[in-house]
C-alpha cells in the first residue's frame, strides 16, 4: 500500500443467483414436470452478438452458412462386448438417441471374442448378431466420437474389451484418438456388481490415448433419482442389471441408454463447430 494510497476495491460483480437444496440431493420433485424430463443440450447456436452488442439471428448472419455446414455426418461408433445380449440391448437403443440427432450417425461394433467356441458353447451363450460387424484398432481412427460398452468382471471391464484396448497401440503411439469424445455403458450381475467401478476404472485407457471422457451425470432428469424400482445406470453412463443372465433391459434402462446416445451425439456435433 503506497503513500497516501489505501486498498483498491474490485470491480463490482453482480452476485450469481443459487438454488436453495435440502437433503443431499439437488431437490428434484417428482411432481414438478419441468424436472421429469432429461435435460437437453443445445446442438446448435441460434443467436450471435455482433459489434453493436446486439443479438441477432444465427440465420440472419452473412458469414457463409455453407463453411459452417458439416458436409458429411459425424460419426459416433458404438463398440461394445456382450456375451448374453445385455449390453448389446443398450448398444442397439443407444444407436438410435444418436441418429436422432440430426447431423450424426451412429454405427455399432462388437469387438473380438478371445474365447473359443467350445467354451462359448459350455457357457450357453446366445448366438451373436451377425450383421453387427467386428472392428479393429485401425478403424477407430474414423469416428469423432465413442460409446464403449461392457459387461463387468470384478469391478472391471471383460478381458475381451481390454484385449482389444490393447491392440490399439498403434493409434496410441499417434496419439490418432486424442481429443476424441467417449463415453461408457456397463452390465453387471447384481446391484453392488460394478454399475460405477466398471466405468471409472475404464476412464485409464482413454487418459492414454488423450481422449475425453463424457459421463451423463445428471441429465437423465427425475430418472435418475427415482428409487420405487430396480435400475442400472450411474453418472458415469447407461447400465443395466443382468442378473444370472435372464433378466433383461426395463424399459428405464434402455431409455437412459437412449439418452446417453443422444447427449453423446449433441456433444459431439458441438465440438465440430468451426
Amino acid at each position: 500500500m503506497g503513500k497516501g494510497g489505501g486498498c483498491v476495491p474490485s470491480k463490482k460483480k453482480k452476485p450469481s443467483s443459487l438454488t436453495t437444496t435440502t437433503g443431499d440431493g439437488p431437490g428434484i420433485d417428482d411432481n414438478d414436470a419441468t424436472n421429469n424430463a432429461p435435460i437437453q443440450i443445445d446442438d446448435d447456436r441460434t443467436t450471435a452478438t455482433n459489434t453493436a452488442g446486439t443479438t441477432t439471428p444465427a440465420t440472419a448472419i452473412t458469414t457463409s452458412s455453407a463453411a459452417a455446414k458439416i458436409s458429411s455426418p459425424l460419426k459416433i461408433f458404438v463398440v461394445f462386448y456382450s456375451m448374453y445380449g445385455h449390453v448389446e440391448s443398450l448398444a442397439k437403443r443407444m444407436k438410435k438417441g444418436v441418429d436422432g440427432v440430426e447431423g450424426v450417425e451412429a454405427t455399432l461394433y462388437r469387438v473380438p471374442e478371445t474365447l473359443s467356441q467350445e467354451v462359448v458353447d459350455q457357457m450357453k451363450a446366445p448366438a451373436k448378431d451377425f450383421e453387427i460387424p467386428e472392428i479393429t484398432a485401425a478403424e477407430l481412427a474414423a469416428a469423432d466420437g465413442f460409446l464403449f460398452g461392457f459387461p463387468t468382471r470384478y469391478g472391471c471391464m471383460a478381458a475381451q474389451m481390454k484385449a482389444f484396448f490393447d491392440s490399439t497401440g498403434s493409434l496410441w503411439k499417434e496419439q490418432s484418438l486424442a481429443g476424441k469424445p467417449a463415453g461408457f455403458f456397463v452390465s453387471t450381475g447384481t446391484q453392488g456388481g460394478g454399475q460405477e467401478t466398471t466405468a471409472w476404472t475404464a476412464i485409464t485407457q482413454l487418459v492414454h490415448h488423450g481422449m475425453l471422457f463424457v459421463p451423463i451425470g445428471y441429465t437423465f432428469g427425475a430418472g435418475m433419482f427415482k428409487m420405487d424400482s430396480i435400475r442400472g445406470g450411474s453418472p458415469y453412463g447407461a447400465g443395466v442389471f443382468a442378473g444370472d443372465g435372464s433378466r433383461e433391459a426395463t424399459e428405464t434402462e434402455l431409455a437412459l441408454a437412449e439418452h446417453q446416445g443422444n447427449y453423446m451425439a449433441a456433444i459431439v456435433k458441438r465440438l465440430a463447430q468451426p
